[in-house]
């Protein structure tokens, strides 16, 4: 029987998830967790095989657990499952030393076949999710949006971006807009944190 723990922060998701792995004989899901924090107490007192983590979660993060995980020396092999298709994210993983890296979109027998060779020692890492990272800068912002980005890092206003880059408002305003479709960011402050967390700033 392999022992899984499941830390996802969607709590539709983290049902469903539960309760599609538990129908298979060989599987046994012995705790969930919605944030990073619980699923790391309960991580260090349960008995796990193989923990599937969220990335994005309150807390702590699924790549910081799995740090964590291996930090603790504790025998619990990792799969990260995750909507996030990004560099910066994938080469955490690697180094945190994740034995599976998979897309949330992934088929669900594709998860539990991976479960299984996971617990048997393999790693696994989606293929198409390699191939990306090996050949695309993921970096979806231009050189002139990042220089953007570095002055609000600064903390300065729109208009002291605009004198110090000789554009107008109305252009910084507009490459802003840029910055926020593509980052799918809310604030200056979120589109700052996302582009630092990727290593783009």
């Amino acid at each position: 029987m392999i022992k899984l723990y499941l830390a996802e922060d969607q709590s539709m998701l983290n049902s469903a998830l539960t309760q599609l792995l538990e129908l298979e004989d060989d599987f046994h899901v012995v705790g969930n967790a919605a944030n990073g924090e619980i699923a790391w107490d309960d991580l260090q007192r349960l008995s796990v095989d193989v923990a599937i983590l969220d990335i994005e979660m309150p807390k702590m993060t699924g790549l910081e657990l799995a740090s964590k995980i291996v930090a603790a020396g504790l025998k619990i092999k990792v799969i990260i499952l995750t909507t996030f298709a990004q560099k910066a994210y994938f080469d955490q993983a690697v180094k945190a030393q994740v034995a599976g890296y998979l897309l949330k979109d992934s088929p669900s027998d594709e998860l539990i076949e991976v479960i299984r060779e996971v617990d048997q020692g393999q790693t696994i890492y989606d293929p198409d999710l390699v191939i990306n990272m090996l050949t695309v800068d993921n970096n979806p912002l231009t050189k002139r949006e990042l220089e953007v980005l570095q002055e609000i890092g600064r903390g300065l206003t729109t208009k002291e971006i605009a004198g110090k880059l000789f554009l107008t408002e109305g252009t910084i305003r507009n490459y802003l807009s840029a910055i926020f479709s593509k980052l799918g960011a809310k604030s200056r402050i979120e589109a700052i944190q996302i582009a630092t967390r990727n290593g783009w700033v």
